[in-house]
């Protein structure tokens, strides 16, 4: 059985608890539609062979005020030419260090496209590979275990990659890599 001061002091704290609750926030009520003042728009007539308007004085009958403006709402003529040459821009030399560091091992073999990551045989999980083939090189980290042993398959690569590394028609099965390891 429970001591009546228990019980006394959970409902007191309750009570607190439901008093501290903000109540009910915006209205209750829609509030009412206004309508549109008539007199609030002012009809506009332009006519099709009107001349640009100037750059500045033009009037604002609607607002009683002046408008300056800095340019002009139309340019006449034709646009500025391209410029015939690019600008030449020097670009330092690519010394030994900036270059690739060399791998551990290199294997070459043929790849195939797998569409849950980069896998590969014989090589543990989070190992860092560059793989290399006709259409250009990606680096990656190996998520799961790679292909079965057979064909001279030495890796899967997700379907994007595949064929970033081909280079070849989407119809393709396999292709030759070059896959170092570091």
């Amino acid at each position: 059985m429970r001591r009546r001061s228990v019980v006394a002091v959970a409902a007191l704290i309750a009570a607190f608890a439901l008093a501290g609750l903000p109540g009910p926030v915006g209205s209750s009520q829609p509030s009412a539609t206004l309508d549109l003042q008539p007199a609030a728009f002012t009809s506009v007539i332009i006519p099709a062979d009107a001349p640009a308007l100037e750059a500045r004085g033009v009037s604002d009958a609607a607002l009683g005020a002046e408008v300056v403006l800095d340019a002009p709402y139309v340019i006449s003529g034709a646009a500025p030419a391209a410029p015939a040459t690019r600008p030449a821009v020097d670009q330092p030399e690519t010394g030994k260090g900036s270059a690739w560091k060399a791998p551990r091992r290199t294997i070459k073999g043929f790849a195939s496209f797998y569409d849950n990551g980069t896998t590969a045989m014989r090589l543990p999980r989070g190992t860092v590979v560059r793989i290399c083939g006709d259409g250009g090189c990606i680096e990656r980290r190996i998520t799961d275990y790679g292909p079965v042993a057979r064909n001279g398959r030495i890796v899967d690569l997700d379907r994007s990659d595949f064929f970033r590394v081909c280079g070849c028609p989407s119809w393709s099965g396999t292709t030759k890599v070059t896959v170092a390891i570091y």
